[in-house]
């Protein structure tokens, strides 16, 4: 079975999960090596969806301009990607840097697409809520009202909100045991293949129906409301109850409700198998830490309405205002997006507190990142600022890289 991105199903046959168990087991072996080497990339991934740190923020000579000042530190930290700057109802700084295909010497340019990773979360709770709005959904009931046939045990204690800000209690399906040592890391793959008989994660082409019935179906291991996890399973959950809601598969409803309405003609769902025009390719940094490498091969898709995502600046730019300006969802839904809770997440993205020009200002923050994928939208909620970042190499650190802009530009 082939999978769409988009939640649909292309039918080829069962092949690829093999036709009984021998098969599955000499799949999973011949898969384990990447696989190893994939969770160790990805580990970094996962720590950069913790709650945003505080960093240190360079501090830039006195009469250099913002442009300056982005562009220095862009070429200090080898930074690959684009970054755009609203202030004040307009651009005040587009510039790319880097290259978007280094085999071929192809720089990232303003109309360069990127896999936005983890962005992708910040739409699905957008269409969540709309739906919430239009009372079609209950944020406080359970999974089990909108999912009649799921069976995992999230049916009856997990509600939408807690999918939402990421307190379901449901086990991460991102966490691989042991990978510090290769032994004990394929052995718990091996059990962890014959217990629940699924291959890796994102590297088997899945349905977003086997997503949900392999990853998100499993016993809780947390409360439900007492512990921020940060768990894609929450939203592959939230972007099967979207296709339940609208009978339709998630990345239609996606271009319906948000991509069309708003002509981001530049966004997408991703699936292994397109062409993507002007997408750029991903690099990461080597065992050295300092030589950039292809990333690991994986299907996107598997990240479904958790992170599968494609955009660029100017189209995140044109979602950011219509969220934020109230034309997506109401100002009630909105405030319930922005209201922190544990580790100061809503419901899509981290809100908090920042000191910039000698203020103190609300921020709203969705980061995303995936091996040398990385992407950061983050807006002042009191103030016309919005700074967008999305890269295609894992050089810089992008959390630093963001406050300092947002600090820089407020000065």
């Amino acid at each position: 079975m082939r999978l769409r991105a988009d939640g649909g199903h292309c039918h080829d046959g069962d092949g690829a999960a093999g036709n009984n168990a021998g098969d599955r087991v000499h799949l999973l072996l011949r898969s384990l090596v990447m696989t190893i080497g994939l969770a160790a990339a990805l580990a970094s991934s996962a720590g950069a969806q913790q709650a945003p740190p505080t960093p240190a923020v360079a501090r830039s000579p006195a009469g250099q301009s913002p442009g300056d000042f982005i562009a220095g530190y862009a070429a200090e930290h080898g930074f690959s990607g684009t970054i755009l700057v609203q202030k004040g109802g307009r651009v005040a700084f587009e510039r790319s840097f880097g290259l978007a295909d280094r085999e071929h010497n192809v720089p990232n340019a303003d109309h360069t697409v990127y896999w936005v990773a983890s962005i992708t979360k910040l739409f699905t709770s957008t269409l969540i809520l709309q739906l919430a709005e239009q009372r079609r959904l209950d944020l406080d009931r359970t999974v089990g009202t909108y999912l009649p046939d799921y069976r995992g045990e999230a049916a009856t204690r997990v509600t939408v909100r807690q999918l939402l800000n990421h307190t379901s209690g449901l086990r991460n399906i991102d966490v691989i045991p042991n990978i510090e040592d290769e032994r004990q890391a394929i052995r718990a793959q091996i059990e962890d293949a014959v217990r629940h008989d699924r291959l890796p994660l994102y590297q088997t082409p899945y349905s977003s129906d086997d997503l949900l019935r392999k990853f998100c179906s499993d016993p809780l291991v947390n409360a439900p409301g007492k512990v921020f996890d940060y768990n894609n399973a929450d939203y592959i959950i939230l972007g099967k109850i979207i296709e339940q809601a609208y009978g339709k598969p998630f990345g239609v409803v996606l271009g319906e409700r948000i991509l069309l309405p708003l002509q981001m003609r530049h966004s997408g769902m991703m699936r292994h198998q397109d062409v993507v025009p002007n997408l750029a390719n991903a690099y990461s940094l080597g065992a050295d830490r300092r030589t950039l490498q292809h990333d690991m091969p994986v299907y996107p898709e598997n990240w479904y309405a958790a992170g599968a995502l494609y955009s660029s600046v100017g189209d995140l730019l044109r979602f950011s205002n219509a969220l934020f300006d109230g034309r997506l969802i109401g100002r009630p839904m909105l405030d319930q997006m922005t209201a922190a809770g544990l580790d100061r997440y809503g419901l899509g993205l981290w809100v908090y507190d920042t000191r910039a020009g000698g203020t103190t200002h609300r921020v709203a923050k969705r980061p995303g990142h995936i091996m040398g994928t990385q992407s950061q939208l983050y807006r002042f909620l009191d103030s016309d600022l919005t700074v967008i970042i999305l890269s295609n190499a894992g050089t810089t650190d992008l959390d630093a890289f963001v406050a300092a802009i947002g600090k820089r530009m407020l000065e």
